[in-house]
């Protein structure tokens, strides 16, 4: 069943019940999300909502009154379990409004008539506004973004409202056509966030829209008028409550649009409850190095092409244990510095820990308890907070003070000593919190007990009454049952009646006798066929001392929690930089650990352009390799520097070109990250920009085969990278037409020595590419190294001058399991084909397989692809005839064909 529209404001459809009447209401407000509308204990859904939700969740969907004369569609979650039902919708994006009960029935009645239950929407849930730990990733950040136009130009905003990092940047021109769209993939690429809000505007542009495809539910369209810089300006001036935001720092119009949206966007979405934000920081155009989607996506630097993180880099040098530290370090890796004085300063702690490992032991023990503070502190300023939040905050200052405690040398890095500065000085609310919280920890602060014995005498008062009121009834039914003689008399408690009276009717005269008798004050509740039950003004009495006693106990408890928060509010900003500070240690030791423990080196960071690595290997092959238990991974060398900045890699399948590729890329990446990299010796010129094409992919979804998208891959190379990039390029053209795949690898190898003279490392199987060496002065040739013995082939997975002479590839082909009659078919073929060039048959079948050609080649440049062509297919028909078989007509016709492919020849 279609719900009715109702525009907001407007009357309920003509013969709703109340309480339809008011989810109609509600829901006008909300009609882009789940109605969350709370009943007692379930969260219940209508109409639509109702079939989504049982869809999307798995629950069975019901039926709940009418409406228009037919049955209304109804589901619900129970509120206790709300978080793993939102966790799925979230995931699934969705976008959840909550809507709760904001008085009690008791509260409602005294309003008169019938009046419902008052309710209203306290939050609406998108998947870049969660703050639930159950719903988070622990280890990598959940950022909302917002892009904004405004002069021309185009600025992007993010934020982590779980942790309170807030940050922006300028993409630069707004025109289409200026770059931008390239720009505004690459951030969005890197930050990869939950969530992005994107003025209609933008939305509608055809140059943006490649862009917002495969987003589809992490995009949120908002009016225009939401991203104007004016009142944007006044929004954040009055947020960090500042004269002008230039005490914040300076912002393009465009970034203050932006910054001014999302914070709007979060106190729509929180209904007025604002996390605690960190001042906005502004990102240069130029502090990171740039790394686009391709690249991330085939050097699998924080998941696989599987989504997974196992087996990413990310997972092959994460030693973090705190939650922070995870993140920090998944940060750094998706952004890697390009300014040397800061690589250093991060590879000094890495090096200092390092070279003291007693101290680096220390520290991570101690960081091994330290809970996730930053989210922590944002869920109590929202007030989602519980009492586990503030044993959080508790036990994080304590990390810190012990981890400083450690951290006494006076050799410390500047960097280092400065987070160790930070995390001290709390010992006043870390006394305060440790004795005020309880030993065992409710999740809600609602359910009570939270605070500890002999911390606040009047809520312990409260608690001896409402405590001791078993000793209480169990006295005083030993008084009843003394004075009546009735020794099976039992004081008993139920939800409806309270505490009463029971004895069985056998004893029932003995109070129910004549008014005025001594025993008339027993007052007469309930009779059942085995018993009777009643009450009197003493137990009466005592029963509402116990539940005033319960009810003052939960209120005092929950007030003292409030003036906790309150307190750890008031050292936000403190407690903050103690968080960054502990994920900053924990990212440095366990970088240190890491080194340590796989025989990583420090690089040498230049301004220059070096590349000279000695004794490198693949960081997450390796360890795969040793977790396998087979052979240890075989390093290899690459220098990129001077004269050799482009080096082309010739050699079988299975040899590891692709292997040494991607190897280089990640020993960059990790150096500029500030990590020791596995190698005996790096010495690295920063790198601002890294390519990466290897490996074959299609994008169906768009339109383009696996062939287009290396185009596409290839295209944005040749287009951006600039003397500082460094570039890995595998198998250029192997997707289409021999001759076609070897121009465009030939072309694209020019234009990368002559146009983009960056470093670079190119990967091909055709050979006659290595014939550009003797032209292209910065070119040099290498190839994997193998071993023939006795008929098999032996990959030593070894980088050495020179080029392959063969591909090999027949040989892959049995190792894969290719039945042996097409083995034997492939062996008989390509010795045709060998026999046939070293003949020098123009129009043997070899002459349009320089894959199974030796690696020289007797033509100085690319022959016509046309001519080619042509004397292969005359050569292919000729060597197709039986002459035995031919008729008079079949000669006949024949020849005129043969004349016909002669003359294409020329």
């Amino acid at each position: 069943m279609t719900m009715p529209t109702v525009a907001a404001g407007s009357p309920a459809p003509e013969g709703a019940t109340p309480m339809m009447a008011q989810f109609f209401d509600i829901k006008s407000h909300h009609p882009d999300a789940l109605l969350f509308f709370r009943s007692g204990d379930f969260y219940e859904l209508f109409f639509e909502d109702a079939v989504k939700a049982a869809q999307a969740l798995g629950i069975t969907l019901t039926r709940r009154g009418k409406h228009d004369g037919e049955d209304i569609p109804m589901c619900g979650v129970p509120f206790h379990a709300a978080e793993n039902y939102l966790h799925t919708l979230i995931a699934k994006g969705f976008r959840v409004a909550i809507c709760e009960q904001c008085e009690t029935p008791e509260q409602a009645k005294k309003r008169g008539g019938k009046a419902v239950i008052r309710r209203e929407v306290v939050r609406l849930v998108t998947p870049g506004t969660i703050t639930e730990e159950a719903l988070l990733d622990s280890g990598r950040h959940n950022y909302l973004a917002c892009l904004a136009e405004a002069e021309g130009r185009l600025g992007l905003a993010w934020v982590d409202i779980s942790t309170g990092d807030l940050l922006s940047r300028e993409i630069g021109d707004a025109r289409p056509g200026s770059g931008t769209a390239s720009g505004l993939a690459l951030a969005l690429d890197r930050l990869d966030p939950g969530e992005t809000l994107v003025p209609e505007r933008l939305y509608r542009r055809d140059d943006l829209k490649p862009i917002w495809r495969g987003r589809g539910d992490r995009l949120t369209p908002e009016p225009d008028s939401r991203f104007d810089s004016a009142n944007a300006r006044r929004r954040l001036e009055g947020l960090y409550g500042v004269g002008t935001l230039d005490a914040l720092g300076s912002f393009t119009r465009a970034e203050i649009a932006a910054l001014g949206a999302l914070v709007e966007y979060i106190d729509l979405t929180q209904k007025g409850r604002m996390p605690r934000l960190e001042r906005p920081r502004r990102e240069g155009a130029d502090e990171a190095m740039v790394i686009d989607g391709a690249t991330r996506r085939n050097l699998e630097l924080v998941a696989t092409l599987t989504g997974e993180k196992r087996g990413s880099l990310l997972d092959a040098i994460d030693r973090t244990v705190t939650a922070a530290g995870a993140r920090l370090l998944a940060d750094r890796l998706s952004a890697p510095l390009t300014r040397r004085a800061a690589i250093d300063a991060r590879l000094d702690d890495v090096g200092w820990f390092k070279n003291n490992g007693d101290v680096r032991s220390g520290v991570r023990a101690v960081l091994k308890g330290a809970p996730d503070l930053a989210r922590a502190l944002a869920r109590l300023s929202l007030g989602r907070g519980g009492p586990r939040d503030l044993a959080s905050i508790r036990d994080g200052l304590g990390a810190g003070r012990a981890a400083a405690s450690i951290l006494t040398a006076a050799d410390l890095p500047p960097a280092l000593g400065e987070n160790v500065r930070l995390l001290v000085g709390h010992d006043a609310l870390i006394a305060r919190l440790d004795g005020a919280l309880a030993a065992e920890l409710p999740l809600l602060a609602r359910d009570g007990g939270m605070i500890a014995k002999g911390f606040d005498a009047a809520l312990d008062e409260w608690r001896t009454i409402r405590d001791d009121s078993r000793r209480l009834i169990a006295g005083l039914q030993a008084d009843y049952a003394r004075e009546t003689g009735i020794g099976s008399l039992k004081i008993r408690h139920n939800n409806v009646l309270g505490y009463y009276i029971e004895i069985t009717q056998a004893h029932a005269d003995k109070l129910l006798g004549a008014a005025g008798s001594k025993d008339a004050r027993f007052i007469h509740r309930q009779t059942l066929a085995s018993a009777a039950r009643f009450t009197t003004v003493e137990l009466s009495d005592l029963e509402n001392r116990i539940r005033a006693a319960a009810d003052k106990a939960l209120a005092l408890e929950l007030e003292i929690f409030e003036t906790l928060a309150g307190e750890v509010a008031a050292s936000s900003a403190a407690i903050a930089a103690l968080a960054h500070a502990l994920a900053s240690v924990d990212v440095a030791s366990a970088l240190a650990e890491l080194a340590e423990g796989e025989r990583y080196c420090r690089p040498e960071i230049t301004d220059g352009l070096d590349f000279a690595v000695t004794g490198g290997r693949h960081p997450v092959v390796e360890q795969a390799l040793l977790a396998a238990g087979e052979t240890p991974f075989v390093p290899n060398d690459c220098d990129l520097s001077g004269d050799n900045r482009l080096w082309l890699l010739t050699g079988p399948n299975m040899a590891g070109k692709s292997t040494f590729l991607r190897q280089n890329a990640l020993i960059a990446i990790m150096a500029q990250i500030g990590s020791f990299v596995p190698a005996d010796r790096a010495v690295l010129g920063t790198v601002d920009r890294l390519f990466s094409r290897v490996g074959a992919s299609d994008d169906l979804a768009r339109g383009r085969s696996t062939f287009m998208v290396e185009m596409v891959e290839t295209a944005a190379i040749l287009n951006q990278a600039g003397g500082r990039a460094l570039v890995i390029l595998d198998e250029i053209g192997r997707g289409t037409a021999t001759y076609d795949g070897l121009s465009i690898a030939w072309a694209t190898l020019e234009h990368l020595h002559h146009r983009n003279r960056c470093r670079g490392l190119f990967a091909t199987h055709y050979h006659e590419l290595t014939a550009l060496s003797a032209r292209l002065e910065r070119l040099s040739c290498r190839t994997m190294r193998v071993k023939e013995w006795q008929g098999d082939v032996i990959f030593l997975h070894e980088v050495a001058p020179g080029a392959a002479d063969r591909s090999y590839g027949i040989h892959v082909a049995r190792l894969a399991g290719l039945p042996e009659d097409v083995i034997a078919r492939a062996e008989a073929v390509l010795a045709r084909l060998e026999a046939g060039e070293k003949a020098g048959a123009a129009a043997d079948l070899a002459g349009d397989l320089p894959l199974f050609r030796a690696g020289g080649t007797d033509r100085p440049g690319l022959a016509s692809s046309a001519a080619d062509a042509a004397r292969s297919a005359l050569g292919d028909r000729l060597r197709l005839i039986d002459p035995d078989r031919l008729t008079p007509r079949d000669a006949l016709d024949l020849l005129y064909e043969l004349r016909d492919l002669a003359a294409k020849d020329g």
